[in-house]
C-alpha cells in the first residue's frame, strides 16, 4: 500500500477496520493503470511520483469494523451504510465507489461514465449478499467496443497461429504495438493462417519489421509473464476485428482482446490511426 494513503487511512479509519478495495490514479479523467505500475519500481522516486500522481483508494466494502469486529455475515446494505460512516470525515484520496439501484442509472455509466474514464465496467451485487471471501458474489457487466487493428505478428507459428499481435500505424505510418488477443479457435486459426506472409525483404535503410525479436516484456504489460515474448513477424496487410474493453492507455490495451475475424474488405490504412500522447510512448523503432 503506497505510504500517501496509508497515512490518509489511518488519519480517519479507526484501528482494526478491514476494507476492500483498489488502488488507481487519475490522469487527465482516466484512470492510468501504467502510472500506479512506475511506483513498483520507483525506488527514490516514489515520493516524487506521489505528488506528481498522487493514488486513490476506491473502496468496495467492509469486512472488519472498529476494533476488528468481522462483518462478514452482515448484508451488504448495512456494510455499505457503515462504511460511509466511517467516511464521512475522509480526504479526497479515499474514495467510496458509487453505488445505486437505478438501472438507468447503470445504464448510463455503460454507455458513457466508464468509457470516458476508461473504467472496465459495472459490477452487479445483491444489497442482502454476506461477503464470501475467495468466493464470486457477484457479477461484471465490461464495457466493451468492436475495433480493428492490424495483425503484426502471431505466436505459435505461421501454420498454426496460437494468438495474434496487433499494431495500428501512428501519424508517421509507422507501426506501434498495441496489444495481444487471447487464444484462438481451431477454425481462426486455420482460416488466419491461410493469410499470413513473412515481412518483405525491406527497402535500403530501412528494417524488414518495426517490432523487436523477442517483443520485450514491457510492452506485453503481461503481470504474470515479465519475460520477453518470441513470436513470428507477419507481412502487416491483415486487418483483425476485434472485441476489446476500454482499459486502454498510452496506445495499448491493458488486457487481451478477442480476436473475432479478418476484415478483407478493409486496407490497413482504413484502421484507425495512434494519435496525440500516444505516439511518444514507444520509441522510434525505425
Amino acid at each position: 500500500m503506497p505510504v500517501d494513503i496509508t497515512r490518509a487511512i489511518r488519519a480517519v479509519v479507526p484501528p482494526g477496520v478491514v476494507l476492500d478495495g483498489e488502488l488507481i490514479v487519475w490522469e487527465r479523467g482516466r484512470t492510468n493503470f501504467a502510472q500506479l505500475q512506475r511506483r513498483v519500481t520507483a525506488g527514490r522516486d516514489l515520493l516524487r511520483l506521489a505528488r506528481e500522481r498522487p493514488a486513490h483508494y476506491v473502496l468496495f466494502d467492509l469486512l472488519a469494523d472498529a476494533d476488528g469486529q468481522v462483518v462478514l455475515d452482515m448484508p451488504l446494505a448495512q456494510r455499505r451504510a457503515r462504511l460511509e460512516r466511517l467516511l464521512v470525515d475522509a480526504p479526497a484520496q479515499l474514495t467510496l465507489t458509487p453505488q445505486t439501484t437505478d438501472m438507468l442509472q447503470v445504464t448510463d455509466w455503460l454507455l458513457h461514465w466508464t468509457v470516458a474514464a476508461g473504467i472496465e465496467g459495472v459490477v452487479s451485487k445483491r444489497l442482502s449478499s454476506r461477503y464470501e471471501p475467495g468466493r464470486r458474489g457477484w457479477w461484471k457487466s465490461r464495457t466493451r467496443i468492436v475495433t480493428e487493428a492490424i495483425i503484426g505478428g502471431v505466436t505459435g507459428g505461421f501454420s498454426r497461429p496460437e494468438t495474434v499481435l496487433l499494431g495500428r500505424f501512428d501519424r508517421r505510418r509507422r507501426l506501434r504495438y498495441t496489444g495481444r488477443s487471447h487464444p484462438l479457435t481451431l477454425d481462426q486459426r486455420a482460416a488466419l493462417a491461410e493469410l499470413l506472409s513473412p515481412p518483405r525483404m525491406p527497402r535500403p535503410g530501412s528494417v524488414a519489421h518495426p517490432w523487436p525479436q523477442p517483443l520485450p516484456a514491457s510492452w506485453s504489460g503481461q503481470l504474470d509473464r515479465p519475460e520477453p515474448l518470441p513470436y513470428a513477424q507477419v507481412e502487416p496487410t491483415v486487418v483483425a476485428e476485434i472485441d476489446a474493453d476500454v482499459a486502454f492507455e498510452h496506445g495499448r490495451w491493458r488486457h487481451r482482446v478477442r480476436y473475432a475475424r479478418t476484415r478483407a474488405d478493409m486496407s490497413v490504412y482504413d484502421v484507425p490511426l495512434l494519435l496525440g500522447e500516444e505516439e511518444g510512448y514507444f520509441g522510434d523503432l525505425g
